[in-house]
């Protein structure tokens, strides 16, 4: 199925003394995946991006996350999943199908690097996608720049290994279909400030490219 264009574009659109019904509120699935790693990890990252969302931009945005799993009926229903984790990351033959059909027809993946799922995930994607491979986003691409600006491209919020954040891509025709974030953390930046004890331009940084991610999404 095709997510309508028509509703994603009404949720960025404000109705100032309109009610919302609950139903077409934007909101972001946390993927439940295989495998052993902890697809909870960092709890309050979505909920603070939500609620960021809300404050930050037209799009009207739900007060909390929803989770899922990739054989859920309801998978379709949510133009935005997201996963996190340290661990292992394990799709069943049945998921990696399913994966593929629900991001051929319109949906969203955003895998962010909690430190540790780096290679599962790369292996698993690849299932996926066999004949697609990971491409880094530059810095002028335009996810970068649609809400707030960002430069030099996707930030870094966390060190790990020292190395310099990636944003990296999986595209069907023109769409981009997986954006994995690398070597930054944006889930870490995104929860409770006493959480990682992060400084406040980090923090801000990371729900500001996590609101771009957002409104890409929407409107692409």
């Amino acid at each position: 199925m095709k997510f309508s264009l028509l509703l994603l574009a009404a949720l960025l659109l404000p109705r100032p003394g309109a009610a919302q019904p609950a139903a077409l509120l934007f909101t972001i699935a946390q993927l439940h995946y295989g495998g052993g790693g902890d697809w909870y990890a960092n709890p309050s990252s979505l909920p603070n991006l939500l609620h960021f969302l809300k404050e930050n931009t037209a799009i009207e945005a739900a007060d909390e996350p929803a989770q899922v799993q990739i054989v859920d009926e309801e998978l379709f229903s949510y133009p935005y999943i997201y996963m996190t984790g340290h661990g292992n990351v394990s799709f069943s033959p049945e998921e990696v199908l399913r994966l593929r059909r629900y991001l051929e027809s319109g949906g969203f993946l955003h895998a962010d690097d909690n430190y540790g799922m780096d290679v599962s995930f790369r292996r698993e994607i690849k299932k996926v996608f066999p004949l697609k491979e990971l491409v880094e986003l530059p810095p002028d691409h335009g996810i970068f720049h649609c809400h707030f600006d960002f430069p030099q491209g996707l930030p870094k919020i966390h060190e790990h290994d020292g190395k310099r954040a990636q944003a990296l891509g999986i595209f069907d025709g023109d769409r981009l279909v997986v954006l994995y974030t690398y070597q930054t953390d944006l889930g870490d930046g995104w929860e409770d400030p006493q959480v990682h004890n992060d400084l406040p331009e980090k923090r801000q940084a990371a729900l500001r490219m996590g609101a771009n991610i957002a409104v890409w999404v929407l409107t692409h």
